[in-house]
């Protein structure tokens, strides 16, 4: 069933979506998320003009998202992602406030309707240890991973990239063989055609972790160069190619297009730690797992700033705020000491 459409409500959305776009620089995720967060703002009110706010509405808005549940996990919404969803809506009427033909109905006090209560927004901001495997963990899943096929040489070689260079999956999946020097043991992320993040352009140095890594990346990029024909331009980490094989439907080899997102990557890195009898630690976690190891390789300032900079940090203040945490006991211990 289609939803409904107020025709006045979309013209004046999709300028504020321009607005996300051209004045404030938003990545076009960022524009779809505050889109899917305001319409459903918008259905909750039975998609009344925004004319006709009223304080109750965001209230009663409040109510709903606390009761509701999530259709992925059939868990209810987190206070995260409540909070989410409520800033979106609180930005967007932040800026109504100040638009022609809104300015009278909507003042700017309205939009403070949209905060979470002291005690959720506290729970929703609070800062949580994220889990992250240990370099013998990786090793483990790493010698597990079975290498017979094409696939499965792909994703252990996928497994030893991220931990020579810690890269995010994003960029992984969109890398080119263009972009890897074995030569120099490097890689290079061109924000151009590489989707790091905030289109950041840089050069990652191989990381000296552990030699199987490197090894396991060099010869599943001479296997794509020499073997496969792959060119410059053709995908580090390629799809599967399917078609019809012996009457049934099955992988007949390697795509030339990079993955348009990185989920099957995730998937990919999630399986090798479950088949090995680990929890399934997603790709993101493998940078807390290096910048673990960065601070015990690289003992002077200078060597840590090179480090942060090579997983694509402009600080090391990010790297360390960001990625160690240091937990009550570790603090105690080391006040103590």
């Amino acid at each position: 069933m289609p939803r409904k459409v107020n025709e006045e409500n979309e013209r004046i959305k999709r300028a504020y979506l321009t607005f996300l776009r051209e004045a404030k620089r938003c990545d076009e995720k960022t524009v779809l998320k505050a889109a899917d967060e305001i319409l459903r703002f918008e259905a909750s009110t039975g998609y009344k003009s925004f004319k006709k706010f009223h304080i109750e509405q965001p209230r009663a808005f409040k109510a709903k998202l606390n009761e509701e549940r999530s259709a992925t996990t059939g868990k209810p919404l987190s206070k995260a992602t409540v909070s989410s969803i409520l800033r979106a809506n609180k930005a967007f009427f932040l800026w109504l406030a100040g638009q022609p033909g809104y300015k009278s109905r909507i003042s700017y006090s309205d939009a403070e309707y949209f905060n979470q209560n002291a005690k959720d927004a506290r729970i929703a901001h609070a800062q949580r240890e994220a889990p992250y495997p240990t370099l013998a963990q990786c090793r483990h899943a790493f010698d597990r991973m079975p290498d017979g096929t094409d696939i499965e040489r792909r994703n252990k070689a996928l497994f030893a990239f991220l931990m020579i260079t810690g890269a995010r999956d994003g960029a992984i999946s969109s890398f080119r063989l263009k972009h890897v020097d074995l030569i120099e043991g490097t890689v290079f992320q061109d924000a151009r055609e590489v989707r790091t993040k905030a289109a950041k352009t840089f050069t990652t140095w191989f990381l000296p972790v552990d030699p199987v890594y490197l090894d396991c990346v060099t010869a599943w990029v001479r296997y794509l160069r020499d073997d496969l024909l792959f060119g410059h331009d053709d995908p580090l980490f390629p799809p599967p190619e399917m078609g019809r094989l012996e009457g049934g439907f099955a992988v007949i080899g390697l795509k030339r297009t990079p993955y348009a997102n990185a989920g099957a990557i995730r998937e990919a890195i999630k399986a090798a730690f479950v088949t090995a009898g680990l929890p399934a630690f997603a790709p993101h976690s493998f940078r807390k797992t290096l910048v673990k190891w960065g601070v015990n390789h690289y003992k002077t300032p200078e060597a840590l700033k090179a480090f942060s900079q090579n997983i694509g940090h402009e600080s090391l203040l990010t790297t360390y705020s960001a990625y160690m945490p240091v937990s009550q006991e570790r603090q105690a211990e080391l006040i103590r000491g």
